[in-house]
Formats: C-alpha cells, structure tokens, sequence
C-alpha cells in the first residue's frame, strides 16, 4: 500500500495541508520550509502505531508536547488533525482512511486527547470516536485505538502499515563511532548508528545478496573499491569492509572506520531502497555525494521501487537531483512559507511550471528558482563590519 492522500491541520509549519501523492515523491522547499516537518506527520502516526514503547502520550511527548507540534498560526482553532489514505496504487479508491484529531486538557494533567479518531474501510465508516464508552469514561480518550491490539483488530492492516513506516537520515559519524555518542539508541535508529548492526541482524543469505548489489554499485561510484563485505572484529562488533586497489600487489582493506562520508551515505541510501517494502522516508540523500552519482539516485529509486512496489518520500534541495528528467511535476511537492503558515501544492498544479516543463526544461530549472528567498542575493554582502 502507499499514503494515496495527507490533509494536515495546525501541524508544525501547516496551517492547512490538503495534497495527493504519488508512488514517488521528491518534497522542495527553502530551508526551514518544514520539509522535515511533513515527514515528522508520517512518523508520528508510525510512533503512535508501535507495539512496544509507542502511543499517542509517547509521541506527543517525544516531540515536546503539544504546543510544539501546534502551527503557530493556529490562533483560536487549537486542535492538531491528520488524515491519510492508504491505497494498492496511486490514483485508485482509498482501501483504508484513519483520520485523528487531537487537543492538550486545558487544565489538570494536561495531557493530550482525543477530539476524534476516524476508520474508513472502503467507504464504510467503522470506527467513529468519541463513542459512547469515551463519552461515559473520558481517559478513555488519552489512547488511541491504532495503538490498542485489543481495539484495532478490525483495522491493524494500518497500524501494521504505520509501524514499518522507515526513516533514514544518516549521520557517518554516527556510524563510524557509535560508543562515542553516549544515550539510549532509538529502536528506529534515524540517524544510523546502528546501522551495522540492522545489517547484521539481516538473514545471512538476505544480507549477502543485497551487499553484493551494493558492491557492484559502489564499484561504478567509488575508485579503486572492488570488494563489500561484512566481519565482525575479535570482540564480535560487526563492520563492513571494502577491498581497494592500488599500487601494492595485494590490494588494502578498509573498515566503515575508514569510508568516506560520500561512501557512508551511498552505502545507507542503497541498503534502505533494498530493506523491505514499507514506506521510506529520506532526508537529503544527496548529501556528500557527488554530482555524477547524485544525478542517478532518481532511476535507481524508480528501478527499485518499482520491483518492491513501495513508495518513497524524499526531501531534497539539489538541482541536479531534480535535473532528471524522468522526474513529472505530478511527483514534486513545493514548500512556500508565509505568515500564515506554509502553502503546500504539487508543481503540475501550477500553471507556469507544467507550461514550462512542456517546454523542455527539468523540473529542477522550474522548481528550484522557484524556491529560492527573495532577498537570497543580499547574503553576497555579508561581512563582519
């Protein structure tokens, strides 16, 4: 299944968000647009989703309550509401809704609750809160059903979909020196550091075909690489180690210690299109990459996903990313901050775009401009005067 369709109220940067997506989604926008943000939608309905250590208290608190994840443009309308549609494939009749809408106590313990929570199966309404146990037991409203396997057994085809929801952001040093960043590992792990350790726990069989994909990957994109494995060192901590050429007779051996931070992010980027078919959200994964192998990551994303049949959300802020020009306007969300909230709309609803896309350009010469601050030129005069 992938998200169909995302309506977003009083979410973080979103005043209003009412947008359809698509199989493969590239999200564009200035910094501090909330491009993280509309992630962070699709992961708070996955952590409220989780069997263990989740639920709707746990995510808002992760996130520091409710007044963080409330749009400062709010105003009087106060309440937070996320509904997304789960269908086969895009463009097709919703096959799940799940529509949720909360709002902190005004008084007391303060806690997060529950203004509503909706299922959709098909066209048929089958869950509807407040109900009438809710309304004669009020805590009752503190927990969603998604979070409950004795109240979602008619809809945990959703909670299951939420909870594989996965997101990969890597940080290579995270990765090279996991025990010098000291606190608890999320059981997501969005930042890679244990990442070796998600590779490991892969089947055997699983684990060595999909290195040996990324190793003839690698052997296109990096030099002198001709070999990827994984070995675990003498106190059994689990690494990956590369092969090089060069001018010895016997080629050297370098462990994710040594990797580049290019190689680092590449090698997560491949293992995460490969790690199952669940949504992937990415952020950035241009990052450290060159231009040359930036400018593939759109096919090779298209080629895989379509064999796993999952979607992809990406965030993004290169031009030769979006250079592509497999890449349809239909595919693309634009991010455009304003004072009364961020305006989210898909770059084919615009006219100038699609006018100039017809034309011949890519989507990067139409969208990225597009995003560009206004007064971007003024940043040429900074000094320390």
């Amino acid at each position: 299944m992938i998200i169909s369709h995302i309506t977003l109220k009083n979410w973080r940067n979103f005043r209003s968000v009412d947008i359809s997506l698509g199989k493969r989604v590239f999200l564009v926008g200035p910094n501090a647009s909330g491009k993280s943000n509309f992630l962070d939608a699709l992961r708070f309905l996955r952590d409220i989703a989780k069997s263990e250590g989740g639920g709707l208290q746990k995510a808002v608190s992760d996130r520091g309550g409710i007044s963080k994840i409330r749009c400062l443009a709010a105003r009087r309308d106060p309440q937070i509401e996320i509904e997304v549609h789960l269908a086969e494939i895009y463009d097709q009749e919703p096959v799940w809704k799940y529509a949720v809408a909360i709002k902190q106590e005004s008084r007391g313990y303060r806690q997060p609750y529950l203004l509503y929570e909706k299922v959709w199966k098909g066209k048929e309404l089958i869950l509807d809160r407040p109900d009438k146990q809710d309304k004669e037991d009020s805590l009752r409203l503190i927990q969603t059903h998604l979070e409950q396997i004795n109240a979602n057994v008619q809809f945990r085809d959703i909670a299951r979909f939420f909870e594989s929801i996965y997101y990969l952001h890597l940080v290579p040093q995270l990765l090279r020196y996991p025990g010098a960043f000291t606190g608890p590992t999320s059981k997501e792990d969005p930042f890679g550091r244990s990442f070796m350790e998600r590779v490991i726990k892969t089947s055997e069989k699983t684990r060595k075909s999909r290195l040996r994909k990324i190793e003839m990957a690698l052997q296109f994109a990096v030099p002198q690489l001709r070999q990827l494995t994984d070995t675990k060192d003498e106190r059994g901590a689990p690494h990956l180690e590369a092969v090089y050429e060069h001018w010895r007779p016997k080629a050297g051996k370098q462990s994710e210690e040594e990797f580049s931070d290019g190689t680092l992010r590449l090698i997560g980027f491949l293992w995460s299109l490969l790690d199952g078919d669940s949504l992937l959200l990415m952020e950035e994964p241009e990052l450290s990459l060159h231009a040359g192998i930036i400018r593939m990551l759109p096919g090779m994303i298209w080629r895989i996903q379509n064999k796993k049949k999952r979607q992809v959300i990406i965030s993004t802020h290169s031009h030769d990313l979006l250079s592509d020009k497999g890449i349809g306007g239909e595919e693309v969300v634009l991010l455009t901050p304003g004072v009364e909230g961020t305006r989210v709309e898909p770059a084919s609803s615009i006219r100038e775009v699609c006018e100039l896309l017809e034309g011949g350009l890519s989507i990067a010469e139409v969208a990225i401009p597009r995003t560009e601050p206004k007064k971007i030129k003024q940043l040429s005069m900074f000094d320390e005067s």
